[in-house]
């Protein structure tokens, strides 16, 4: 069943979320580009904070560049905090391809998850190379946070493709990308994985903002009455399986 991430910043910000039902807690800092990354003592924290009670993820940072060992270094350090899934953004660069080659290495040992940038025209065949290097998961998200959620820049036929190609080599699915409460009965149909959230959580859906109690519990309910538009069922590991990080 479709389940839903909730973007924070510190230990506390994960308790809230938790308590609301987040599925995937994840670490990212709104104020450092579109996946900005926290520190790694800070990412251990809310580690320690989750308890296991959720799976938690983490952003390595933006890295235009895609410098293959600059990329693997930090998704290695990253994930040696004992978060469950790092997340890799993957940028429009002529390395892009050796970055991916350097990360696949480390697929063994951890579980990645790429992050297309869906209003910077993704390569949505990129899902069939990272499902053969052994990713985790792939997501569709936007770097530009200022120019309008995901359904501007992708239209909702495309959006579908992007998961059913996923889903064909067997990589979980995410959609985020400034996603509000009235994305989720839409977005639902189409049985991603998970959609993500940290704007919409915070006062004045403003994502460098601290989290607001309403709208995190807004969010919540409105998956949770979405849950039956979701048909796919994903593998209980998505949940449960917390064996490699």
């Amino acid at each position: 069943m479709m389940g839903w991430l909730a973007s924070i910043r510190n230990a506390d910000e994960a308790r809230q979320v938790l308590a609301a039902g987040a599925d995937i807690v994840d670490a990212k800092n709104p104020n450092a580009g579109a996946l900005g990354a926290l520190t790694l003592d800070t990412v251990s924290s809310i580690v320690k904070a989750v308890k296991g009670e959720s799976l938690v993820s983490a952003t390595i940072g933006d890295f235009p560049d895609m410098e293959p060992h600059a990329v693997s270094l930090a998704a290695s350090m990253m994930a040696s905090t004992g978060v469950n899934i790092v997340k890799v953004g993957l940028f429009p660069a002529p390395t892009l391809h050796h970055c991916l080659n350097a990360l696949g290495s480390l697929c063994g040992q951890y579980r990645l998850v790429a992050v297309l940038f869906a209003d910077k025209n993704p390569d949505i065949s990129l899902v069939h190379l990272l499902a053969k290097l052994g990713f985790y998961g792939v997501m569709l998200d936007t770097m530009d946070k200022s120019a309008g959620g995901l359904l501007k820049h992708q239209p909702i036929e495309h959006l579908a493709e992007f998961i059913i190609q996923a889903r064909r080599v067997k990589l979980i699915t995410g959609l985020a990308g400034s996603l509000r409460a009235k994305d989720i009965p839409a977005l639902a149909t189409l049985s991603p994985d998970y959609l993500g959230f940290r704007g919409a959580l915070c006062h004045n859906h403003t994502r460098a903002d601290t989290l607001d109690r309403n709208a995190v519990s807004v969010i919540a309910q409105t998956m949770t009455g979405c849950m039956g538009h979701s048909k796919h069922q994903p593998d209980h590991h998505f949940v449960s399986d917390q064996s490699r990080r």
